[in-house]
């Protein structure tokens, strides 16, 4: 079953959203509940949040020991681009770094399919954002088996002994780098199919947002209830203490970024980090060299 934590709504921490055990996928929320529908309260909430994570970011840079890791996944529309955006306006971009994981190329098929991945994890003092991730190697490739065959790995067999031995390996790298320091939450941002649509029909009605319009993403909505089914058993079955998985309402924008904000700002404020101190001998220094200062 799905479990929903308890919740102080004068003070959200968004627990309810946190994916435990397996998850009904048609009985999670795209919309928010009616006292969380405000949108000029979210829109406030929400500048709050990119404020504190501003100012968290910075200390984060400065102690060095922890990295922070997002990965946002969505069906097409969701919004996930806007939502990234939004969230992170405030961080310096010398601290932050966003990676889209598109199709592979041909040099990375030639690699483990973790092997981009690896290389896009952000350095100690800095948040990585994966707009796309490792699970597209759980979703796409889970709905058009066919991919398969294009990666080289010998002797395989498609089966869910394969599959659930995907899944393992996602859990044992990110277990891997939480050990290293690696701080991870992970966004499912759940659209539903009508909304879905509806921004697909708002892109081709209007001409400055044509271009984001693609038919292979229709040819993709087709293929939803295939693509629930592996949402179902990527978020059951890698949703960690270590790395979590948060089923965020995506129907609705403000509520939808204010919740990412808020998750990311609590989770940050929790760090035991802090801005180095200067031993005596350097504060004697640098008063040394203030007083040859112009």
């Amino acid at each position: 079953m799905f479990l929903y934590a308890s919740v102080n709504m004068a003070k959200t921490t968004w627990n309810e959203y946190r994916v435990k055990g397996v998850p009904t996928i048609s009985k999670l929320p795209t919309r928010p509940t009616a006292n969380h529908a405000d949108q000029e309260v979210n829109e406030k909430k929400l500048r709050k949040a990119v404020k504190k994570i501003s100012k968290l970011q910075r200390k984060l840079y400065a102690d060095g020991r922890y990295s922070v890791l997002l990965v946002f996944q969505a069906m097409d529309a969701a919004g996930k681009d806007g939502t990234i955006r939004k969230v992170l306006s405030g961080v310096n971009p010398a601290g932050c770094h966003v990676h889209s994981f598109k199709a592979p190329s041909t040099k990375e098929l030639s690699h483990d399919y973790m092997w981009r991945i690896h290389k896009a994890m952000p350095p100690r003092g800095t948040i990585g954002v994966f707009n796309r991730s490792h699970y597209e190697e759980a979703l796409v490739v889970r709905v058009h088996p066919e991919y398969i065959a294009g990666q080289g790995i010998p002797n395989v067999k498609v089966n869910k002994k394969f599959w659930d031995q995907r899944l393992q390996h996602i859990n044992e790298f990110e277990s891997y780098a939480a050990a290293q320091g690696t701080i991870i939450l992970k966004f499912w941002l759940n659209v539903s199919r009508k909304e879905q649509h509806t921004r697909f029909r708002a892109r081709i009605e209007e001409p400055k947002s044509q271009w984001k319009f693609s038919s292979g993403d229709v040819r993709e909505s087709t293929q939803w209830k295939k693509y629930m089914a592996a949402y179902k058993e990527l978020l059951s079955k890698t949703s960690k203490s270590h790395a979590p998985w948060y089923a965020i309402p995506a129907d609705d924008k403000p509520f939808m970024r204010r919740a990412v904000a808020e998750i990311v700002a609590a989770k940050l404020d929790s760090l035991d980090i802090n801005y180095p101190k200067p031993s005596a001998k350097d504060v004697a220094e640098m008063k040394a060299l203030k007083n040859s200062l112009l």
